[in-house]
């Protein structure tokens, strides 16, 4: 059987992140400190840790044949590269800022001026888009740190809370994209991996569906049974049993983590009561 072989950052959140969502797959990977290699010990999978800025290029060239980044580095460096599955954790930011004393208005601000970034091609194909033509100054890492030493007037980088940006005397001014942890696959794989990549793009999903659901247990009277299952966002049809107090059932189903406050409250003025949260630890449809 072939070996599917799949790339994460070698260091950081990310590669926690992404760690922890093969885990949740059921896939156990022994990996020890400093490793640049791991197997995975009850599925078919190496793992490679790589310098995140390398990993297109990999993808590209049929090194691996499958990646979670951050989907900015395939805008960056593999457009052609097919995302499979978006993750939803590292969520960021690829932003413009310039320093606060900067009376910025509108990108035609920024024409003829001096731009750091680890990011050359996205920021070339967003002035483009404006006519605006900018000096870049390539900088793998401390880009926040530019203006402050007179190397460019303006940067272009990875925003998450903000912070990095307010020590360093800068303020955001443009997003150029919103980015966060996807499913990579190289244009070369062959059948037989493509075969396990689709195994385990199906244990992922049921991960991300349990991660973004909450299951609710709820006592309603069975006269307003009807009223508090229309507004149940349910996979087919709310579980309905009856308690031992006549008049009374249990309603089960599960519900968006993202409406999960707006559908409580609505439920208790339909006349829910006694409301249990679960988590899902996997959810397969």
């Amino acid at each position: 059987m072939s070996t599917l072989k799949i790339a994460i950052q070698k260091s950081g959140r990310l590669n926690e992140d992404s760690i922890q969502i093969l885990k949740d797959a059921g896939i156990s990977i022994n990996n020890g400190n400093d490793q640049l290699k791991a197997e995975a010990s009850n599925f078919p999978l190496e793992v490679l840790y790589l310098r995140n800025s390398d990993i297109p290029q990999y993808l590209i060239d049929g090194v691996v044949d499958l990646a979670i980044l951050g989907d900015n580095l395939l805008v960056e460096k593999g457009k052609n590269i097919e995302v499979i599955q978006k993750l939803g954790f590292s969520k960021c930011k690829v932003s413009v800022a310039v320093p606060k004393s900067f009376e910025y208005k509108s990108v035609k601000d920024l024409d003829g001026l001096r731009v750091a970034t680890s990011y050359p091609n996205t920021v070339i194909d967003f002035f483009n888009k404006y006519g605006v033509t900018v000096d870049i100054h390539q900088i793998s890492g401390s880009v926040e740190i530019a203006p402050n030493i007179g190397l460019a007037d303006a940067i272009v980088d990875i925003v998450s809370s903000g912070s990095t940006l307010f020590k360093n005397n800068l303020k955001e001014v443009e997003v150029i994209l919103k980015s966060e942890a996807v499913l990579a696959v190289s244009p070369k794989v062959s059948p037989d991996t493509q075969k396990i990549i689709d195994t385990l793009k199906f244990r992922i999903d049921s991960v991300l569906r349990a991660r973004n659901s909450k299951y609710i247990l709820m006592n309603v009277p069975n006269e307003k049974i009807e009223a508090v299952s229309n507004i149940l966002p349910v996979l087919r049809s709310a579980t309905v049993m009856p308690l031992a107090q006549p008049g009374w059932s249990s309603v089960h189903t599960v519900i968006e983590k993202d409406t999960f406050w707006e559908v409580i409250d609505l439920l208790k003025e339909a006349g829910a009561e006694g409301i249990l949260v679960c988590p899902i630890e996997k959810m397969v449809l």
